[in-house]
């Protein structure tokens, strides 16, 4: 089980601060402390779904014709490997019997 960082299991500080713990530099010895941002103030629906469409006008959709050929990449890609699987399946299965036969 790992052993917790802090000494008694509990976190010590000031708990304004954050949940993060002191940086210790190792070249200069010298400890520094991370200060987090100011808390983040809260979204309205009404914000976000703005936000939301804004971000949704930034995406550049593919045209058909890159669609199309992405599409036929993947299936010429899925039919290279499925032979490559059948072929190193047959080729086992032909080992194995090979081997198996061995005994008899």
């Amino acid at each position: 089980m790992a052993k917790s960082r802090f000494t008694g299991g509990r976190r010590t500080g000031n708990p304004a601060a954050g949940s993060r713990p002191q940086v210790a530099a190792q070249a200069s010895g010298a400890t520094v402390t991370v200060d987090d941002a100011a808390p983040k103030k809260k979204t309205s629906p009404a914000q976000f779904f703005s936000q939301v469409r804004a971000e949704g006008r930034k995406i550049v959709w593919p045209s058909r014709k890159e669609t199309w050929i992405t599409s036929v990449m993947v299936f010429i890609m899925v039919a290279i490997a499925a032979a490559f699987f059948w072929i190193v399946d047959w080729m086992l299965g032909m080992a194995s019997t090979f081997v198996l036969a061995i005994g008899q």
